[in-house]
């Protein structure tokens, strides 16, 4: 694992070009560009504020506030895991190229999310300046609660793309289960609604549960999150990464061969 990470930050370069790239290239040839970054969430939260506020009637103060909280770092997610799967194997112009590091290519789908992540935070905090939800000294542990989320998705997109190179059906799978586990996720519903028999189990047991409620508790209830979930997924994140890492290194000969 340790050669991998110090292996992207020798490459950090080509890693940086590769972003840059990704970023200009995802809006291109479109009318408003790159205001697209902001206009993809704020049109969600419209649509699921409409949705969930006024036909399935959730009962929560400053609902479209308290929703984009969640959808915010669920898009980050969501977007690097579909896109990061496949992003070895869909990658054979570059890795069929003399000692091109694969490692850099999911870093590269995660890091290009989430740079689109952290330039929609201003309009979550603008947001709910308008509603009266003034950030409180507890947003200094926003890059905490991020820097924990970044581990977990960069994990899971090392892990999966690794197996998808030769189990091309599991790219497929992973479309369908994200779109279960955004629903088990609370992010258009508080924790508290889950029965309190399966309630610990189904947060702990679900990453994006963790990183939502987090997020909720520090822009949202103004309070500090719980600090033994993060560090639990801490540490299987740092798991999956060390099993990520030995994959990449047992197979990274055959990975140009495969695809």
């Amino acid at each position: 694992m340790l050669r991998n990470l110090r292996e992207i930050y020798q490459y950090r370069g080509l890693l940086l070009s590769l972003i840059q790239r990704e970023l200009k290239a995802r809006y291109r040839g479109s009318v408003l560009g790159f205001l697209w970054t902001f206009l993809n969430p704020t049109l969600q939260m419209f649509v699921y504020t409409l949705l969930f506020s006024v036909y399935m009637r959730q009962q929560i103060e400053h609902y479209a506030f308290f929703m984009f909280i969640g959808l915010l770092p669920w898009i980050w997610f969501s977007s690097s895991v579909s896109a990061g799967s496949s992003s070895i194997s869909d990658r054979r112009d570059l890795l069929t190229k003399v000692r091109f590091p694969a490692q850099v290519l999911p870093a590269t789908v995660v890091a290009t999310n989430l740079c689109n992540f952290v330039l929609s935070v201003p309009l979550l905090i603008g947001l709910g300046l308008f509603l009266g939800h003034y950030p409180s000294w507890h947003i200094v542990l926003f890059p905490v609660v991020m820097f924990v989320q970044l581990c977990v998705t960069l994990a899971l997109v090392y892990l999966l793309s690794a197996i998808n190179v030769t189990f091309r059906d599991l790219q497929q799978i992973v479309g369908n289960l994200l779109t279960m586990w955004f629903f088990v996720t609370p992010i258009f519903y508080r924790v508290t609604t889950i029965p309190e028999q399966i309630r610990d189990l189904m947060v702990l047991a679900n990453p994006m549960a963790v990183m939502v409620t987090s997020y909720q508790s520090i822009f949202y209830d103004h309070q500090l999150p719980a600090a033994g979930p993060l560090a639990m997924w801490m540490g299987i994140a740092a798991v999956l990464l060390w099993m990520a890492s030995e994959l990449f290194e047992r197979r990274r000969e055959d990975f140009a061969e495969v695809v």
